[in-house]
């Protein structure tokens, strides 16, 4: 991709975040329910509902409210929540670390796990273990993340309770973090208590987001090695004779990375999604959380604002992936 490429992204992005801020904002004001009747009391006058709506600016058309949005977005202003009663941004800043670590961890497992399983697959093809294999895999394709979130529940939650059920660390621990990355601050520290508790409370979640993802990258780095494994370059290498094994890792793989790369960032930007149901379950302090919170209560600042930070990372993961990609293809490396 060259520069002028990335600008365009980057001038598109900007325009699909525009996009996305408009529908969020009129869909937010046409559903029924009304925000400000949440968080007032019954015994409240229709005095105070009114100075109430004109605090947050609802009485105003919808066009101007918009525009107003509009104008504290680009000062970095995402408003006041209607529930919490603080800023926005700052409350997204305090669980975006969470999901983002949750994220990033599934995503690790998923590539580790799904790159083992279509190796494995490549090496036993026409044989009966590689039938077992895609069917298993099949299985895991057809199984979402939050079935598996509620089976983990069960089995290694409440039938045999091997990690925490909920939240991201363990109350009795009294590790005051100076930032919200409690994974990567442990680490840092080189405190192994905590890193021990972090990684304990992200393991079922993590399992959750990243068995599905691990499922669909199996499959399509599989049938990108089955491609890769009859190309003349290949068949060069094996009649020179290189082991099965190093045909697949050191000359098939390489070329196979970059259709399954591209798949794993669009799978990736599912799975942030995913997350707003799997914390959920497992109570995790992440921005997907919060979301259903801000939903429930109606607080339209606080959903805008999700909604907006979710729709920027869906973009910057795309172009990340394009620009990985780029750098990855065998043309580009060898011209």
């Amino acid at each position: 991709m060259t520069l002028t490429s990335v600008f365009n992204r980057l001038a598109m992005a900007v325009l699909t975040l525009l996009g996305v801020g408009l529908v969020v904002f009129v869909l937010l004001r046409v559903v029924p329910g009304d925000p400000v009747a949440m968080m007032i009391s019954p015994s409240a006058t229709p005095a105070d509902i009114a100075a109430l709506r004109a605090h947050y600016g609802l009485d105003l058309p919808l066009a101007e409210q918009f525009f107003l949005w509009l104008r504290d977005l680009l000062h970095l202003d995402f408003g006041t929540s209607i529930s919490l009663r603080r800023g926005v941004l700052q409350l997204i800043g305090e669980r975006l670390p969470a999901t983002l670590e949750l994220t990033f961890a599934a995503l690790v497992f998923g590539i580790l796990a799904g790159g083992i399983v279509a190796v494995a697959g490549v090496l036993l093809r026409r044989t009966p273990l590689e039938a077992v294999m895609d069917f298993v895999n099949g299985l895991f394709l057809a199984v979402p993340d939050f079935v598996w979130a509620l089976a983990l529940v069960l089995l290694v939650g409440v039938l045999w309770p091997i990690f925490p059920l909920s939240g991201r660390l363990d109350p009795a621990l009294s590790t005051d973090f100076y930032t919200p990355f409690y994974l990567l601050e442990s680490l840092a520290r080189f405190n192994w208590t905590d890193v021990g508790d972090v990684l304990a409370h992200l393991v079922m979640p993590t399992l959750a987001l990243g068995l599905p993802l691990a499922a669909v990258i199996a499959r399509t780095l599989k049938e990108a090695l089955g491609e890769a494994m009859v190309q003349d370059y290949v068949l060069l290498a094996r009649l020179k004779g290189m082991s099965e094994t190093r045909l697949v890792l050191q000359e098939a793989l390489r070329n196979a990375v970059g259709p399954t790369l591209t798949l794993t960032g669009v799978q990736f930007t599912f799975m942030i999604g995913g997350t707003v149901i799997v914390e959920r379950i497992f109570a995790y302090p992440g921005i997907g959380n919060m979301a259903i919170d801000a939903v429930i209560n109606r607080d339209l600042p606080l959903i805008q604002g999700i909604v907006l930070v979710f729709g920027a990372l869906f973009i910057v993961i795309n172009i990340a992936v394009d620009l990985i990609a780029d750098r990855l293809n065998p043309r580009q490396l060898h011209g």
